[in-house]
Formats: C-alpha cells, structure tokens, sequence
C-alpha cells in the first residue's frame, strides 16, 4: 500500500508532466511549420516546410504567394521539405483548394527532400500543373537553386 504522501506526490508529477506536455504542443503550434524566402526580387518564392501543415500555415502562405504572383506574373518555387510529416486535416483541404487554383501561376518548381513519398508528390503533381517540376534530394538543393535560376 501507498501512504497518502505518495499518491498525493505521484498525483502531483502526473499534473506536472500533463502541463509541460501540454505547454510544449502549444508552442509547437506558435512556430509555423512554413517559413517564407523571397529570392531574385520576389521571382522566386523558397518555401521550407516542416512537422505537420495546419490551416494557419496556409492563411500565411497564401496571400504571400498571391502578391508574388500579382507583381511579377508566373513565379518560381522551391518547396523544401525538411522533417516533413504531411498535412492535417484542415491543411488537406487547403492544399486541396489551393493547388487549381495556382498550378498555372508556378513557372518552375524544385521540390527538395528526404523521403521516397516526398519524391513521389512531384510525380503526381505534374500532370495538375504546366510547370516545369523537378525533384532534389535534400543533398542537391544547391542544384535545385541553380535549377530554378537557369532562363
């Protein structure tokens, strides 16, 4: 049997490490996993994701990429994919909504990463889109780069 100290002081650890996991998810979620990059004036748009995409990303993302495109036309765009884990569910349905819409906005598209599914998304994007889609491994992004600065 346990004294009542101990359940009091096991009950007390087990509220400590609910809140600190709880405060860790939160600031997960204050970080965006899409970090924005102009490059070449605005012509370019480099675009790291990380961890899962939720719809808070795409409210940021989207209207950024929307001004791009209004000031310069058709845009080129790396899409580096670092420690990726996909989409939630509401992000799903951004992207979704999103790719229709502004496939025929991407000139060139350079995706980077790691992972055989990462790979296999330029693939299957690229009959949605008149762009010119490449992949890199993760490795290569110095030639993705270079990629997408070629006329």
């Amino acid at each position: 049997m346990y004294s009542k100290l101990e359940v009091e002081t096991t009950k007390a650890k087990k509220e400590i490490v609910n809140r600190n996991m709880i405060e860790t998810k939160q600031s997960e979620r204050k970080r965006m996993a899409i970090q924005l990059t102009e490059k070449n004036g605005g012509k370019v748009l480099e675009v790291q994701v990380s961890g899962k995409l939720v719809h808070e990303d795409y409210k940021h993302f989207v209207p950024e990429f929307e001004r791009l495109v209004k000031q310069h036309g058709k845009i080129r765009v790396l899409f580096e994919m670092a420690d990726f884990h996909g989409w939630e569910a509401g992000a799903l349905w951004d992207d979704i909504k999103f790719a229709p819409n502004h496939f025929s906005d991407i000139e060139r598209l350079a995706m980077v990463g790691d992972k055989q599914w990462e790979k296999g998304m330029s693939v299957f994007c690229k009959p949605f889109t008149t762009a010119k889609v490449r992949y890199f491994d993760c490795a290569a992004i110095a030639q993705a780069r270079a990629w997408l600065d070629q006329n």
